[in-house]
């Protein structure tokens, strides 16, 4: 079964979410559980915490279907040491948030070597953070997103998840999130059936479908290979309806939060009732 839903605003309090998500008939949601431009937040009220719990078990939306996305700020491979510093620091505090919320996920982006380290020292960088965030925190699964790789950003290559989940040591509490226009603008196809085919084998013999936590559904506005990331309208962009399709028909992609992260978020409910219907599945 599909899970489809979109990163709703949690203005107001992470409370209000799930009332969000629920506006937009989403199965699913993603979420900021604070200021993603700020690297610390005052901790969560328990009226807030009970509230978000109560709504999401109120809209039957469980934590299997919850993808939390952490601070833009977080750099888990910088080569700078301040940086790193803040960065794990920052991290920590939120998982711990999410776990207050009784949530399972939070998905981050692989760090930036900045030019100052090779690839693969920032790889070993960003496994060392996760390793730390996982001894000073309880279950959380960190679910790492692939990227388009602009400028000095790592994930954007199949390998480089492969390498970060290598070398974690709780292989229990990590996973990958695919982002279908950073997977695009990374130069993985994805405008034809047999491109999607070719593109999903690939990151199944390199990484494996067992590692998906779950995935951002975008369009993408940038041609293949740009390495940017520019996010599109399902359908109105240049990968086009046929993947969403593809994935929506593909029950590999059953049971993991589906989420769109697309520009437009008038739209969002009519995109999910159209990814329902390519799904050939009841939205109720």
């Amino acid at each position: 079964m599909k899970y489809i839903g979109a990163h709703v605003s949690a203005g107001g309090g992470v409370e209000n979410a799930p009332e969000n998500a629920r506006k937009i008939g989403a199965k699913a949601f993603a979420l900021f559980t604070k200021n993603q431009k700020s690297w610390f937040a005052s901790p969560l009220e328990e009226a807030n915490i009970q509230l978000f719990k109560q709504r999401c078990e109120q809209y039957d939306i469980t934590p299997d279907f919850i993808l939390p996305h952490a601070s833009y700020l977080v750099n888990i491979g910088s080569p700078e040491s301040d940086k790193l510093k803040i960065s794990r620091n920052s991290l920590i505090e939120e998982m711990k948030r999410c776990e207050s919320l009784g949530l399972k996920y939070l998905n981050i982006h692989p760090g930036a070597h900045k030019k100052l380290v090779s690839e693969d020292d920032c790889l070993q960088i960003c496994a060392e953070t996760i390793n730390i965030c996982h001894q000073k925190t309880e279950s959380l699964c960190i679910v790492i997103e692939n990227t388009a790789g602009q400028g000095t950003r790592m994930g954007y290559r199949f390998e480089h998840l492969n390498r970060i989940i290598e070398m974690v040591d709780d292989k229990d509490r990590i996973g990958v999130c695919l982002d279908t226009c950073h997977t695009f603008g990374a130069g993985y196809d994805l405008r034809t059936k047999d491109a999607c085919q070719k593109t999903f084998v690939e990151f199944d013999s390199i990484v494996g479908f067992n590692w998906l936590r779950g995935m951002h559904l975008n369009d993408s506005k940038i041609e293949l290979g740009s390495r940017k990331d520019r996010h599109a309208s399902i359908g109105e962009g240049l990968i086009g309806k046929t993947c969403f399709e593809y994935i929506m028909q593909d029950d590999r992609f059953d049971e993991i939060p589906l989420i769109l992260e697309t520009p437009e978020s008038e739209k969002w409910q009519a995109e999910i009732e159209m990814l329902y219907e390519m799904s050939r599945e009841s939205r109720l």
